[in-house]
């Protein structure tokens, strides 16, 4: 089956205010940039996004912020973006916070078809408040609920036109969660190739978890945070 689109704005077809989506990338590395910004030019509104970061204020995600198209975020970390702290602080963002790694289960979880686990992270702190909480082995732990998404947007390497995909080194660290828990998952990649140029046991995603894949293209590959010495 060739899932293949021309671009991303035929890639994002369907996605309509008050979605929910999620947005694969760890800080600014290996995010959607070229469907990020075509939902900027798409001007769909009240989303809720499910992403570890929130990009930064000029980049990532933090363009969807700064054109207010997003209602809620769910995320793990977004100390970089001074636009969401004011929004947030405004009561203008609906935000949740999870822990880092309870946020990457809880979308592998979606993904797996697993509706509920239990972690101890969070537990006696605000994190646990209003959720079940129980003993195993001596220890409490806290039930997380798995987290899906009408759309998922993700961001690969290289795919062939059948939806495998191939991430890059950090880039791995939600992209593959995501991809898996999205109603629909589009992925875009800096190199569309071939069925059969995709080494099998160099596979992340299986294609059968995509369903949209087109070929990126202008990636910036933003350092978020450039540390130099001096000479």
């Amino acid at each position: 089956m060739n899932k293949v689109v021309a671009n991303a704005e035929e890639a994002l077809r369907g996605i309509a205010d008050n979605m929910t989506l999620m947005v694969g990338g760890f800080g600014l590395c290996g995010i959607p940039e070229n469907s990020i910004n075509a939902l900027v030019k798409s001007g769909v509104k009240g989303l809720t996004c499910i992403s570890n970061n929130a990009g930064v204020d000029d980049f990532g995600l933090g363009l969807l912020l700064q054109t207010k198209q997003i209602r809620k975020m769910i995320s793990s970390y977004v100390g970089e973006n001074a636009e969401f702290e004011r929004q947030m602080l405004s009561g203008e963002l609906e935000v949740e916070l999870i822990p880092q790694g309870t946020l990457a289960e809880r979308c592998r979880a979606g993904g797996a078809g697993i509706p509920a686990f239990f972690t101890p992270a969070g537990y006696g702190t605000e994190v646990a408040a209003g959720k079940e909480t129980r003993e195993f082995h001596g220890k409490m732990y806290v039930m997380e609920e798995w987290l899906r998404a009408d759309f998922a947007l993700v961001k690969a390497w290289k795919g062939d036109r059948l939806g495998n995909l191939v991430y890059k080194r950090t880039a791995r660290n939600f992209n593959p969660m995501m991809a898996m828990a999205g109603t629909v998952t589009v992925a875009e990649v800096e190199h569309l190739v071939e069925p059969g140029e995709v080494d099998p046991d160099e596979v992340h995603t299986p294609g059968i978890f995509v369903q949209r894949i087109f070929q990126g293209s202008n990636y910036e590959k933003r350092i978020e945070q450039r540390t130099v010495r001096k000479r």
